[in-house]
């Protein structure tokens, strides 16, 4: 079932109209399917249920608490990135548990933070980290589990900035260094040696370079076992990707039966760290149309929705299928749709086909729920979007709009601006 279609002319989200939300909120605003979201979650979590594992979702994709707590309350666990992130993992009551820590570059107080919760697992990404956690596992007199993130020179076939597992990536240990950095980990006094890790990119459309992934993964393991180093966890990553235009991905169920087939008889728990195959398709971002502008070579269709909200088609040119909330008669006219951002690169599409709207009138964008919020910013000093989630015929705002108030509450003017005369010269 489809959780966002039309009724008529009507665009809905479940059972409430989008103009509803749209009208009553605001826009831009960020509005999505909490069936569309447990449904999601389910069918990935259950196509790996004849194996031990636990699916972690990817925080940094959509962060909002309400949308964790309820991946929480239905078993999952979480991916995190950062301190913030973890924050936000606990604070939506995500057991420590079934949390495990990635990324370059974590600082010493987000160690200790991570540390002191208990979680899962550090994903390790350099030997200098390594050297680190084990200095502040020390300190805290605890023992920090650890898996090694090896990069396994993978081409994932997928936009640059999202590869993640290939030699010239700043992710991950390489595979000929992975032997001696699990040497050294061995040697650590508070490391315990509980894992291992890959993540070889976002937005994968093929379920090779998963497959070749794994087969590199399991010659390590092999490898570690002849040195007496049990691998308990086998951390497969995320980067399952979902159509936005006409990509055709695999369907999680063919993605695990691969894996589950190369797996043989590998005696671990695997984890997973999906996001946007979860959240992606399961929410939206709903905008108001400002003006329509005639150039002299092309039509703009300005929105009060910018780059600052949906940066993906500015950062990565990424394709986002655009439609009105509302169906009209209209002719169909190739435009941009662009934001009220100072910034030529302010699109949310190009040479776009679409029905013609008028102004006031709201279109929606789609595919928005994965790196959609999460990715916004203040840029022009702009409040970000309103955050809602639909269940059933009801609806919720689980991220006020930012007010002009918000964007400056964090500053403060030095005393020696505080005087009506010049402070310079």
């Amino acid at each position: 079932m489809h959780y966002f279609q039309y009724r008529g002319d009507e665009l809905y989200c479940e059972d409430v109209p989008v103009r509803t939300i749209a009208e009553d909120v605001g826009t831009p605003c960020y509005v999505y399917s909490c069936a569309t979201l447990c449904r999601h979650f389910t069918v990935f979590d259950e196509a790996f249920k004849q194996v031990p594992h636990l699916t972690c979702y990817s925080v940094k994709a959509n962060s909002n608490v309400a949308i964790l707590k309820l991946f929480g309350s239905m078993g999952a666990g979480v991916d995190i990135v950062s301190g913030g992130e973890l924050y936000r993992a606990r604070l939506a009551g995500i057991p420590p548990e079934r949390i495990v820590y990635s990324g370059v570059g974590k600082t010493v107080g987000e160690i200790d933070y991570a540390l002191a919760e208990d979680i899962l697992m550090f994903n390790i990404e350099s030997i200098q980290e390594l050297e680190t956690i084990d200095r502040r596992a020390s300190e805290a007199g605890k023992k920090a589990r650890i898996a090694l993130r090896v990069n396994p020179d993978i081409d994932p076939k997928t936009h640059p900035y999202i590869s993640t597992g290939m030699k010239k990536s700043k992710f991950g240990i390489s595979m000929d260094n992975a032997i001696k950095t699990y040497e050294k980990a061995k040697n650590l006094q508070n490391i315990e040696i509980t894992g291992i890790d890959c993540h070889i990119g976002s937005q994968l459309t093929e379920l090779t370079p998963f497959v070749d992934a794994l087969k590199r993964l399991r010659v390590i393991i092999s490898r570690l076992a002849d040195m007496g180093i049990e691998i308990r966890y086998l951390d497969l990553g995320g980067g399952l990707g979902i159509p936005y235009d006409q990509e055709s991905p695999p369907h999680p169920h063919d993605y695990a039966e691969a894996v589950i087939r190369e797996l043989d008889d590998l005696p671990c728990t695997l984890i997973f760290e999906p996001g946007r195959v979860i959240v992606g398709n399961a929410g939206i971002l709903a905008t108001r149309v400002l003006y329509i502008k005639h150039g002299p070579s092309k039509d703009f269709v300005i929105t009060d929705a910018a780059m600052n909200d949906l940066v993906r088609p500015s950062l990565y040119g990424s394709y986002h299928y655009i439609q009105p909330v509302a169906k009209k008669a209209r002719e169909t006219k190739v435009v941009d749709v662009v934001g009220p951002i100072c910034e030529s690169g302010d699109f949310l599409a190009r040479d776009r086909g679409l029905p013609m709207p008028a102004r006031n009138e709201y279109l929606a964008v789609m595919s928005a729920g994965a790196y959609g919020f999460s990715m916004s910013s203040n840029y022009n000093s702009r409040p970000r979007a309103a955050e809602v989630l639909v269940q059933g015929d009801r609806y919720f705002v689980i991220r006020r709009r930012e007010t002009h108030e918000d964007l400056v509450k964090l500053e403060t003017i030095p005393e020696f601006l505080q005087g009506a005369g010049p402070a310079c010269g």
